[in-house]
């Protein structure tokens, strides 16, 4: 990498750092003193040092303040602290000649590595998600963030993985496991934002942000530095490479002002990664359907949960509201085309005008979920579907999920309908816990029911017990869905087309899809206590999500059925 510390040679290494707003660094190893680092052209300094991995280190300022290495692979202690140099040539795969799976084959798990017992944890279950049907793990962000715990969303070095998970060798062979059982491996990665606590890029290299320009999160980063491009290109590469990833979801890119980043990210990783299979996700809030066609295999299909939520627990706050007034119309939309908003108006947005069109993209370009972090934990304490849906309906909704042409994910403990929470928890101390606690008490002081100490407390250590996920429960239902679509469905993904799909009534929605064989494949789905008429059903019924529900051309509420015609 052209960033942080290179191992040269058992005893030698090389350090780069790009610090355009200092005139001079000092490299600090194992507490000796400083040496002076070269200046390069650009802002870069660099120097060489007699030793190797396992050093610590860390950069001296002319201020006097010292600062991990941005590019650390490895941290001492947090992130306040030294870095460490890594060999990342010491790790011995087991499974070198993996190669990966096909994107159509695809089935995404995605959890939270800290409340799954790190990456050893992890890897102790990773049998049973194989067993299960899941072909993919996701893990939340791993970039190291200040404390012990954090969804991972604040996270300050990119490139290390945080040690309350585990050291790199572990998470290396999570990832060799993983591979051994043909699980894929994917990473959530955070590129438009730092957190609040432990980035010390703007003492020495202030281009890295821009003053004009401002996120959720703070100041925006500065994209069109061809610096700041290398650093989160190399990032991605840096986990596909070093760590043999079989794929990365890129966190709310929507927030990222210059757009030609993502395509020339894209392009880089298709170029330098030849030899395997690797896929590129997206979360874009504006429903942006370009990058679908220039090198990303997929984006989370937000529009799909939303609608769906509203049909299993009528909730029309916040956007939802976008939602509630033809729920139907709009899932039939999102089953045939992708997104429900390609262009329309948003009334959640005043009226402005959301999402480009859709239509042209495969099914599979969509990820397909009924829950994730982002929409259980930022509820206000954190309630899952299993609490607010009835029972028989969100099974007719897994039941479109898993057979839909799309690609699934599932969150933790979703497989087993865990009524267990996942609330959002940090580990931050003094006035930044405090700013974080009450600013999440205001932020849910206007939904009904909730006071101000209703709210979970982000940074106390019961809040994160609450959100791990208990070991128990049935797993039956998702089990033989997921064998259904691996043996019938997957094999006939490639070159699949919509027909149809339409509204049936208020909350009931037919679709069918031509397989990539020419076989057709219907869905319909009625989220309704009662029945709807069903045009008279010639396919062969593949499964139901209850018994009756069907009766001829009556599709009973509560229901979904599926049906496939060779």
């Amino acid at each position: 990498m052209r960033f942080g510390a290179t191992v040269l040679a058992n005893d030698r290494t090389r350090f780069r750092l790009w610090a355009p707003g200092v005139t001079a660094v000092g490299l600090e190893i194992d507490g000796r003193p400083a040496q002076p680092m070269t200046p390069q052209p650009g802002g870069w300094f660099e120097t060489e040092a007699r030793c190797g991995a396992g050093a610590a280190y860390r950069y001296r300022l002319p201020s006097g303040q010292a600062v991990p290495d941005p590019a650390s692979r490895a941290q001492a202690d947090d992130v306040h602290g030294p870095s460490l140099v890594v060999d990342p040539e010491a790790y011995r795969w087991r499974h070198p000649d993996w190669k990966g799976r096909p994107w159509p084959e695809t089935v995404l798990y995605e959890l939270h590595p800290g409340t799954c017992g790190g990456f050893a944890g992890i890897q102790a279950d990773l049998g049973r998600l194989s067993d299960l049907g899941i072909t993919a793990v996701e893990l939340m962000p791993v970039s190291d963030f200040p404390g012990a715990r954090n969804w991972g969303y604040d996270g300050v070095l990119p490139f290390a993985p945080d040690r309350a998970y585990g050291t790199p060798d572990e998470l290396r062979a999570l990832v060799d496991a993983a591979h051994g059982l043909g699980l894929m491996m994917f990473l959530d990665v955070v590129y438009n934002h730092f957190g609040p606590d432990g980035n010390y890029l703007g003492l020495y290299a202030p281009p890295f942000f821009r003053r004009d320009l401002h996120t959720p999160w703070g100041v925006a980063i500065d994209f069109r530095q061809p610096p700041v491009r290398r650093f989160f290109i190399e990032n991605a590469l840096y986990w596909l490479r070093e760590y043999r990833f079989d794929g990365l979801r890129f966190d709310a890119v929507h927030a990222i002002e210059d757009r030609t980043f993502l395509d020339e990210m894209a392009a880089e990783i298709r170029a330098t990664i030849a030899d395997r299979q690797v896929h590129l996700v997206l979360e874009h809030d504006g429903n942006e359907a370009g990058p679908l066609r220039h090198g990303f295999d997929a984006q989370w299909n937000d529009d799909a949960h939303h609608v769906l939520h509203v049909l299993l627990t009528g909730e029309r706050n916040g956007y939802y509201g976008d939602y509630a007034e033809t729920p139907a119309k709009q899932l039939a939309r999102c089953l045939a085309e992708g997104f429900a908003f390609q262009g329309d108006p948003s009334p959640y947005r005043k009226g402005a005008p959301r999402g480009t069109p859709s239509a042209d993209l495969a099914p599979t370009a969509f990820v397909l979920f009924l829950q994730n972090h982002d929409q259980v934990g930022n509820r206000p304490s954190g309630d899952r579907l299993t609490t607010l849906a009835h029972p028989e309906a969100l099974k007719a909704a897994v039941t479109l999920q898993l057979l839909a042409p799309n690609i699934p994910l599932l969150f933790m403990g979703e497989e087993r309908m865990s009524r267990a929470p996942f609330q959002f928890f940090t580990d931050f101390r003094g006035e930044l816990a405090t700013a974080v606690r009450e600013g999440r008490r205001r932020e849910f002081a206007a939904f009904g029911g909730f006071g101000g100490t209703d709210i979970p407390d982000p940074n106390a250590q019961e809040t994160f017990e609450r959100s791990r996920v208990p070991p128990t429960g049935d797993d039956s239902f998702h089990r033989s869905l997921l064998r259904l679509r691996h043996k019938t469905i997957v094999p006939r993904l490639a070159g699949t087309k919509t027909l149809s799909a339409k509204a049936i009534g208020e909350a009931a929605v037919t679709a069918r899809w031509r397989l990539g064989d020419g076989a057709v494949l219907a869905l319909a789905a009625n989220f309704a206590e009662h029945p709807c008429t069903l045009d008279p059903p010639t396919d062969r019924c593949l499964f139901a999500s209850r018994d009756g529900a069907l009766n001829g051309t009556r599709l009973g509420g509560r229901s979904t059925v599926a049906f496939l015609a060779s």
